[in-house]
């Protein structure tokens, strides 16, 4: 009889806890979520998840990297060399995201969340939006190189041009979020980027 391999044991019982913490989320509400209804859903011991997280909190920010496919930290922005076309790629990709029943009821408690917590806030700050908003300046940096975007932009602003609406739109719920918006935010956003 083969011996269970104790490594891939592990993986399995940490893609539970992401899982059962995600989808705990988006039935009921980051507020609700608690460490034990974490370990009953994964079928885990609370020793398992206080081993690997010291908080509920630091589980979900986990189950949003696992869910969204940045949990190594390797985030990149396309660069085919055209850049209204990236943008616009990357815009209506997040505004799927959004359009998307269960990552928008997550996308919201992990909103509500982290203007109420600032443990929370600086876990999604550092470890979700930072990344994703340094890979959009370096991918502004490299059209900068190309000539495509003007050399003195600021581009921490334009990086707040370019998702601020979206943001916007979706959080108050002003009017639809769509794909012909998110290209229209991204060509206002290369009208004042480009260079003179």
């Amino acid at each position: 009889m083969k011996t269970p391999n104790p490594a891939r044991r592990n993986e399995q019982s940490r893609r539970a806890i992401l899982s059962a913490a995600f989808d705990l989320v988006a039935e009921s509400g980051y507020a609700k979520l608690t460490v034990e209804a974490i370990a009953a859903r994964a079928g885990v011991g609370k020793q398992t998840i206080y081993r690997w997280w010291p908080s509920k909190g630091a589980v979900f920010v986990d189950a949003v990297l696992a869910v969204t496919g940045d949990e190594k930290g390797h985030l990149a922005l396309p660069d085919t060399g055209d850049l209204g076309a990236d943008l616009r790629a990357v815009l209506r990709a997040i505004v799927d995201e959004y359009n998307d029943p269960r990552l928008d009821t997550m996308s919201r408690a992990m909103t509500i969340e982290a203007l109420n917590d600032p443990g929370i806030n600086t876990e999604i700050v550092e470890r979700i939006m930072g990344p994703h908003l340094e890979a959009t300046r370096e991918r502004l940096r490299s059209a900068q190189r190309a000539g495509q975007v003007a050399e003195d932009a600021d581009l921490d602003v334009a990086v707040e041009l370019l998702y601020g609406p979206i943001y916007h739109r979706w959080m108050l719920r002003t009017a639809p979020l769509t794909h012909e918006y998110a290209d229209t935010v991204a060509e206002f956003a290369l009208r004042a980027l480009r260079a003179a």
